[in-house]
């Protein structure tokens, strides 16, 4: 299949079909004729996700779990419609995200206020509920097992309060979110990765995102599955750049001038130039223009992110989020 990207121990990469090709992955997990899903990408995903484990010879009633890293529409967007294709599935989801996904009102009321009602319902579509009974809150050090194959469940704040990371025990590697940042197979120069942070609203908080990346890195994986876009290795290297980038952002932000507005135009072009630091370091081969147009909307979401960080007002639950 053309949109299945087929990885090592028994992973496979079905690319969501969100906003462009290579934007967003839904990997699926295949071991002794089972299967997890990690994320879900829209509910336009649901089609590719059935395709792909009929092609390798799964049954929707062989799939054991939907893993959600967090419940970011282009992350969990199609869970509901998932489950009602898999009978016999469990959804994992961190314990925050349990309430929004049986009942998913309020998690559609902010996603339109961040990209408005007409264009979140372009790319996420109606979202679907799941029964509360059908639902497993994802605890930190929680474990699974499926047919022998072992999950590690960590909680990993810092894109979001609602975050998880999975270790896969046999893969020797995490399925990541965007805890990892993002990595763009359009940027790989010669197969060598790279990688920026994702600040994106409304949770973003560095203190928190710095630790996570230092807990993940404390397991030694030889790999990470980032839902942006999918398998890196040589992941030393990418988490120390990612730190180092993090650090960046947040003294653009600080940095920047006024409310509102021409706060956020400031912060914006920060980034961007941020990005043009990187083209250089990194030896990227795309023409500046198409690289500041395939971050377009990264960027823009990072730049909301950073304000309504900076803006946040410091509570019990935000200083030990």
């Amino acid at each position: 299949m053309q949109h299945v990207t087929a990885h090592p121990d028994g992973i496979l990469a079905v690319d969501s079909g969100y906003d462009r090709p290579g934007m967003a992955a839904i990997h699926l997990v295949i071991h002794r004729g089972r299967a997890a899903v990690v994320d879900t990408g829209t509910n336009a995903s649901a089609p590719r996700v059935l395709a792909a484990l009929a092609a390798a010879g799964i049954a929707p009633d062989h799939v054991d779990w939907v893993m959600l890293t967090h419940i970011h529409l282009d992350h969990a967007g199609g869970a509901g419609s998932l489950m009602c294709a898999f009978p016999n599935a469990k959804l994992l989801v961190h314990p925050r995200g349990v309430r929004h996904m049986i009942d998913p009102e309020a998690l559609w009321a902010g996603t339109s206020a961040v990209y408005g009602a007409e264009r979140a319902f372009a790319l996420y579509g109606r979202l679907a509920p799941v029964p509360a009974e059908r639902i497993v809150a994802a605890t930190d050090e929680f474990e699974i097992d499926m047919a022998g194959r072992r999950f590690r469940i960590l909680d990993t704040p810092g894109h979001a309060r609602h975050h998880i990371c999975i270790w896969d025990e046999t893969a020797r590697a995490f399925f990541t979110g965007d805890t990892f940042g993002l990595s763009y197979r359009e940027l790989d120069v010669d197969g060598r990765a790279s990688v920026l942070p994702t600040t994106t609203p409304t949770q973003f908080d560095p203190d928190a995102l710095h630790a996570s990346i230092e807990r993940l890195m404390s397991f030694a994986p030889e790999a990470m599955y980032l839902t942006h876009y999918s398998r890196v290795t040589d992941v030393d290297r990418l988490a120390a750049d990612l730190q180092r980038l993090i650090s960046t952002e947040v003294a653009v932000a600080q940095a920047a001038r006024g409310h509102g507005v021409a706060r956020h135009v400031e912060i914006l072009a920060g980034l961007e130039q941020i990005v043009r630091e990187e083209a250089e370091r990194q030896g990227w081969t795309l023409p500046e223009a198409e690289v500041l147009e395939l971050l377009r909307m990264d960027l823009e979401l990072n730049a909301q992110g950073l304000g309504m960080w900076l803006d946040r007002p410091v509570t019990k639950e935000t200083a030990t989020a």
